[in-house]
């Protein structure tokens, strides 16, 4: 809204394209995290069944750590062929169809088609996830928009409610009736979303056309749209080739991510005082985030395997249990949202960095939380499904109260920390490299889905060989052997290294969340931004907030 404007010349509703975009992030979220809450226990459970249980989980960790981290950095490439050949609608639709393929390739229960159905998931991510977000910017082309926080606040909620009702819908009937039927229904909320996006895609307008004639031009016989699309297609191949080797991961995501952090260091260093330190801060605060994620992924693996082997869960799937997290999302998000808003207008908001601090902190006490568990084990069993039929085990089990509480604790730390990093990152860097450190942002997510698996290996089930239980005793979580059989007690074995890395993370995070707070002072000066009397932060000498 210009200065002229009056606040009335401002639509207060909503476009319509939002809700739109809403229902097809929703269903595209869906089919994420409905294939997520399976992945783990499928690949353990059925695909490497007859490995041991060592080679299995260290096998599908390294399979998710790897796969995560591609996912979380294809956006970067997806966002370039986009801006500057497909637009944002095309390259939507094609991760979308890309996406579907995986989802239903999944179904075909080999290892072969495993790799292929990640790389195509990987590939479609890659195009659909930072481009669907661009658009939504896209609905507000005035940046004052009043509205615009709002509409981004409901596709946020569009996400989380996706992500909420996947586990319990695809991770249940995955469980309890088959792989390939859970896979296959996150396969049809994928195709809902792109019948969804192809039906109103025209709310759009001009928002997320082709950005030059460009992709008309003809390479050979084909244009540059067709062999985009075909190269896109190709690039599955290689997404397959690195997951399955997952190994080598270490030496093409490592040396990638230092390299950008160096180039975006290089440029600090070159730029006058302002801009150098306030990318000085992106930097510090990429370090921060990297770490949270990192710690926070371990839901995915570590912590699924935990629900599965050592929560006293009855007889409730144990990958429904992801819902938790998207759960207080939804519940919470309104009342942090308001409670910002709130502080805000005091004059008493938290600067960026303390609210990185708050968030590490939080998710250090939820570790913390999930590892002094063990004070509580005791002898129960645990509900699995074995070619389709539900056996129970015997198992050393904690209360599911501790879990839910982890989570919780993790919820909030992600609320004080996630939906402020984009904001952060456009906020301080110069529009001559927002792209490149924005690339950087999603980097770091990449860089810590690869540590997190690193970290998921360190809870490996224990090779007890002819002592199960010895661990368990060694750490305090059994006073004695007694009468139990081996099977139980390599139970307790595995309990007490999952309590001792959980609790050795969570004092690492508030180890690291102390060093934030250190900081803050410092990382708030080399932000170069003054809070008005209405709690918000703007600019140095903007004068709607008075000079510096």
């Amino acid at each position: 809204m210009s200065s002229t404007d009056s606040p009335n010349d401002v639509p207060k509703r909503q476009p319509p394209a939002l809700y739109m975009l809403f229902f097809a992030e929703m269903w595209e979220r869906f089919s994420f995290y409905g294939m997520r809450a399976l992945l783990t226990l499928y690949l353990v459970r059925q695909l490497f069944a007859d490995m041991n249980a060592q080679g299995a989980d260290a096998k599908a960790k390294g399979i998710y750590a790897a796969y995560g981290a591609l996912v979380y950095a294809t956006p970067f490439l997806g966002g370039i062929v986009a801006d500057r050949i497909l637009g944002y609608k095309r390259a939507v639709m094609l991760g979308a169809v890309l996406m579907a393929i995986g989802h239903f390739v999944m179904a075909i229960e080999t290892e072969f088609f495993l790799y292929l159905a990640l790389a195509f998931l990987i590939a479609g991510n890659g195009f659909f996830k930072p481009n669907i977000s661009s658009m939504v910017g896209g609905l507000y082309p005035d940046r004052n928009d009043p509205r615009r926080d709002g509409g981004f606040t409901i596709f946020y909620m569009g996400i989380n409610l996706g992500a909420f009702a996947a586990p319990l819908a695809c991770g249940a009937i995955g469980e309890l009736y088959g792989w390939s039927y859970g896979f296959g229904l996150a396969g049809i909320g994928m195709v809902a979303g792109l019948l969804v996006f192809g039906w109103g895609k025209g709310l759009l307008g001009e928002n997320g056309d082709p950005p030059s004639e460009l992709l008309h031009r003809k390479v050979g016989p084909l244009t540059v749209e067709w062999l985009t699309y075909g190269l896109g297609f190709l690039s599955v191949v290689l997404f397959a080739l690195l997951v399955r080797h997952f190994h080598v991961m270490s030496y093409v995501l490592t040396p990638f991510a230092v390299g950008v952090i160096l180039v975006i260091f290089g440029y600090a260093i070159k730029s006058e005082k302002v801009v150098r330190e306030r990318l000085f801060v992106v930097i510090v605060l990429l370090f921060f985030s990297t770490l949270f994620w990192a710690f926070f992924e371990q839901a995915g693996t570590s912590l699924t395997l935990f629900t599965d082997t050592n929560v006293d869960r009855g007889a409730l799937p144990a990958s429904i249990f992801q819902a938790v997290n998207p759960l207080f999302i939804l519940l919470l998000a309104p009342l942090f949202s308001m409670l910002w808003t709130r502080l805000g207008r005091m004059g008493k908001e938290p600067s960026t960095p303390f609210k990185f601090a708050l968030g590490v902190a939080q998710l250090g006490l939820g570790f913390l939380v999930l590892g002094w568990s063990a004070a509580s084990v005791h002898d129960g069993e645990v509900m699995v499904v074995v070619d389709g039929v539900e056996i129970t085990r015997a198992a050393a089990v904690v209360p599911l109260f501790f879990l839910v509480a982890g989570y919780f604790f993790h919820t909030t730390g992600e609320l004080c920390l996630s939906p402020i990093g984009l904001s952060m990152v456009t906020r301080l860097s110069p529009k001559k490299i927002t792209a490149m450190v924005m690339g950087a942002w999603f980097l770091s997510s990449a860089m810590a889905h690869h540590v997190a698996g690193i970290i998921a290996l360190l809870m490996a089930p224990p090779e007890t060989g002819d002592n199960p239980g010895q661990l368990a005793l060694e750490l305090g979580v059994l006073d004695s052997l007694g009468d139990r059989s081996p099977e139980l007690l390599q139970s307790y074995d595995s309990l007490a290294n999952y309590t001792q890395v959980f609790e050795q993370l969570g004092w690492v995070a508030l180890g690291a969340a102390a060093l934030c707070f250190l900081l803050v002072p410092v990382l708030k000066r080399w932000m170069h931004l003054e809070v008005s009397g209405d709690g918000t932060e703007a600019e140095e000498g903007d004068p709607a907030h008075g000079s510096a």
